[in-house]
This record gives C-alpha cells, sequence and structure tokens, in this order.
C-alpha cells in the first residue's frame, strides 16, 4: 500500500525520511534539469558548429539527511539496516531493467516520482550513533528523466462493433471482428494531465486473433500477428530501457509484433487521447488494458 506523504517528505520504497520523521533531511539537489548529452560538432570550415541530437542523461539526486533516536542508539542502527535493505534489495539490484522508486512531496504540489537506482546510502560517520544520531548521504541516479505522477490509472476496453459503443445487436455472427474504417469502434478516452508523454504498458487477454491498437491523435500503432487462447496474454511494457512484450510472463513475444509496430514511437501525448483497438474474437471476453502515469517535465 502506497504511503502517504506530507510536505517535504521523500519515501524510499516504503521508508518514509523528512520532516515529522526520525530521518530529518537537511537538504537535496538534483530535482532539476538532467545534463544533456550534446552531439553538437564543430564546424570544419566555418565559426561556431552544428547542432545534433541532444538528449537528457541521467541525473543524480542527493540527499544529506540523518537518523535521530535521541539516546536510543538500537533504535538507530535499527533505522540504519532498513534503510540499507531497501535501496540495496535483490530483486531491483541484480534484475536489468528494474528500476526502484523515490516519491516526494513538496509544497504546493502532489505527490510526484522518479524511477532509477540508489547508488549510496552510507553514514558519513557512526562517531554519533551511540547518542542516538547517525548522519547520512545517499545517492539516488535517475534513469527517467520526466516526473510521474504518483497514481497509475489505467483503461479496460472490450472488442465492440455497435454503433453506440453500449453492446452488441442481435443476432451476432461469429467471428466478432471490428475494423479500421469505422468511426463508431469503440473509444477508449485517456487523460495524461502532464506536459510530456506518457509511455503506457498494455496487456491483451485472448482468446483473440491478430490484435492491433493504435493512439488516434498520433497514428502510432502496435499489431500482433499471433492468437491467443482462453487463459493466455500478451504484455508489452513501451518505457525507454525496459521495453519488451512477453506471453504469459515469460516468453519473448516481440516477434509477434509487425515491422511497423514502433514501441519507442507508442506514447500517450499530454491532455486527451483516444486508443483503439481491433482484433478477432468469437467469444468477444477478449480485454485491452492500458496503464499509465502522467508525465512531467518538472517537479
Amino acid at each position: 500500500m502506497t504511503v502517504a506523504l506530507d510536505d517535504y517528505q521523500y519515501d524510499l520504497g516504503g521508508l518514509v525520511i523528512g520532516t515529522g520523521t526520525l530521518l530529518p533531511v537537511g537538504d537535496i539537489t538534483g530535482l532539476g534539469t538532467p545534463e544533456v548529452r550534446t552531439a553538437t560538432v564543430d564546424n570544419p570550415t566555418e565559426d561556431g558548429g552544428f547542432p545534433g541530437v541532444d538528449l537528457f542523461g541521467v541525473r543524480t539526486v542527493s540527499i544529506e539527511a540523518g537518523i535521530r533516536t535521541p539516546e536510543d542508539p538500537g533504535a538507530a542502527l535499527d533505522l540504519f539496516a532498513q534503510l540499507q535493505q531497501i535501496t540495496g534489495i535483490d530483486s531491483i539490484r541484480k534484475t536489468a531493467g528494474a528500476r526502484a522508486m523515490l516519491r516526494v512531496k513538496l509544497p504546493g504540489r502532489a505527490v510526484k516520482c522518479l524511477f532509477g537506482r540508489w547508488q549510496r546510502a552510507d553514514a558519513v560517520t557512526m562517531s554519533q550513533a551511540v547518542y542516538g544520531w547517525i548522519p547520512l548521504e545517499l545517492e539516488f541516479t535517475v534513469t527517467d528523466p520526466r516526473w510521474h505522477s504518483d497514481v497509475v490509472q489505467s483503461l479496460v476496453l472490450p472488442l465492440d462493433i455497435s454503433n453506440d459503443s453500449q453492446g452488441f445487436t442481435a443476432p451476432v455472427v461469429a467471428p466478432i471482428t471490428t475494423g479500421v474504417s469505422s468511426p463508431s469502434e469503440r473509444p477508449g478516452w485517456v487523460f495524461n494531465r502532464g506536459d510530456v508523454a506518457a509511455w503506457p504498458t498494455l496487456r491483451i487477454d485472448g482468446p483473440v486473433t491478430n490484435p492491433k491498437v493504435w493512439v488516434v491523435e498520433t497514428g502510432r500503432y502496435l499489431q500482433l500477428q499471433t492468437s491467443l487462447a482462453a487463459g493466455e496474454r500478451i504484455e508489452i511494457d513501451t518505457r525507454p530501457g525496459t521495453r519488451w512484450v512477453l506471453r504469459n510472463g515469460s516468453g519473448n513475444a516481440a516477434p509477434a509484433l509487425t515491422s511497423g509496430s514502433r514501441m519507442d514511437l507508442f506514447k500517450i501525448p499530454p491532455k486527451r487521447s483516444e486508443i483503439r483497438w481491433t482484433a478477432t474474437d468469437y467469444t468477444n471476453t477478449c480485454r485491452l488494458t492500458l496503464s499509465w502515469r502522467d508525465a512531467y517535465t518538472a517537479l
């Protein structure tokens, strides 16, 4: 369960530090714009240079904090051990692509999140631990330059061929198929309340054949040439550094993507968008589940 945060509090994966806790924060840096990986090159025959593609790199959030449990060194050491366990959890540290989350709450802002890896969670000195005071240095390497909403939104869509998107009109003849030409296909309105595009995750539950999902506003789509039986599923994660297509949680299904399916371009733009999908289903029990976090340039 997500821990509620007050102003000037930070959640390190279940351990809350900052105002009103036993781990006060003195200073925090690295919440601004990441460093830029520039491709600008010198002009070999003229003054100046040629600007290439500039990309945001990783950035480090540095936190100066401390453990304060006056006259209780045992409690201070317990918190220090808890901090080390949370920042060094094996399921993240030993899994390529896995990321930890840092949640931040500042005045006048909703809770927002950064994703990355903990690189340092150490005591500056242990000389005052006997008095219940352990100064700390924490470093969190942010691998995604965007800020994200604390809330994961989701949308579940069945197939629908009716004109009013309220159901089917009898008699219905199998197979049930939706087409791309009709403006009355079942719409799925999604709202990215941030100011930059969000990377969604998709789950398609069978039975279904040859599903295609697209964002109307951008025209970008993901299409799979495959069939799923009842109880089978395909999951697609479009996030940079994580992108994969899995069948039933383990098998690689990426070869089923058509050549025009670009995971690196399948994004939910800011504001309102419409998600549509087509497929063939003899039962109308297949489902598409789309999940995303609103994405922001700044905190």
